[in-house]
Parts: structure tokens; C-alpha cells; sequence
């Protein structure tokens, strides 16, 4: 009895901006783009064209930074609402950003999103800082 690809998948398990921390990764979240600012938008040596766009974006629980790529930014329209899988959390200046690199998606949801955005919750504005632990060894972020 062999067993295809697709009946050993797990169904994908979406969580809420709350309940993202520093330490996430591997996330699928239901997402509301508010707005979205080109921030780098140039030609390398090589005569590659590199675009990077930050997008506040967020759902009833919050809202967050997402830095968009190239092509990702082109699904990542205000007021549309988008699925992003296996997303992860890196700290620029210690503070969040989500992305999604080579390994997730963003696209468009089949259906609108029926929540407003909170952004009242920002947690890309909420600096953390790297606290050494007793012995050294490890590090903790705390806000």
C-alpha cells in the first residue's frame, strides 16, 4: 500500500497576529493590507532589478510590517486580503518584520476578509532587545 504526497499533509494551521512573537516562524496567517511603501527599488551590478516594499498589514487582533520582494509585491494591494504561508519573524533594528522568503507564499484570498485591521496593535512598533541569560550561553529577547 503506497501512499501519495497529499494524503500524508497535514492541514495548515492559521494563527492571528497576536500571536506572533520574535521567535516565530513557519506561520500561515489570513492577512488585511492597509498600505504598502517601495522602500528599495534598484538595479544591482548585474543588471537584476530588485524591489523591496513594506506593508502594514494585519487582522481583528492586530497588524504588523511585512516586507514584500520583488514579485510578492504585486499581490500585495491596500485593502485586498491575502494568505501568507510559511511566514517567519526577523527583527530589523529590534523590531518585528514578517516575510515570506523562498520557501513561503503570498497570494491573493479567495475571499474578502470580513475584520478591520487593528492598528491600534502594532507589533513592529514594539522594540525588543537581546538579554543575555546567567550563563551566557543563550540569549532572550524581551520587550
Amino acid at each position: 500500500f503506497i501512499r501519495t504526497m497529499a494524503e500524508n499533509l497535514r492541514p495548515a494551521v492559521f494563527v492571528t497576529i497576536d500571536q506572533l512573537d520574535p521567535t516565530s516562524k513557519g506561520q500561515n496567517l489570513v492577512l488585511k493590507v492597509e498600505s504598502i511603501k517601495v522602500v528599495v527599488d534598484k538595479v544591482r551590478n548585474d543588471g537584476t532589478h530588485i524591489q523591496i516594499a513594506e506593508a502594514i498589514v494585519g487582522d481583528q487582533t492586530g497588524s504588523i510590517i511585512l516586507t514584500a520582494r520583488n514579485s510578492q509585491i504585486g499581490v500585495v494591494n491596500p485593502g485586498s486580503t491575502i494568505v501568507v504561508r510559511n511566514s517567519k519573524i526577523i527583527m530589523f533594528k529590534g523590531f518585528m518584520r514578517l516575510e515570506v522568503d523562498k520557501w513561503g507564499t503570498i497570494k491573493p484570498s479567495q475571499e474578502e476578509a470580513k475584520f478591520q485591521v487593528n492598528t491600534q496593535k502594532n507589533l513592529s512598533n514594539v522594540e525588543y532587545e537581546l538579554v543575555p541569560q546567567q550563563n551566557n550561553q543563550d540569549a532572550d529577547l524581551r520587550q
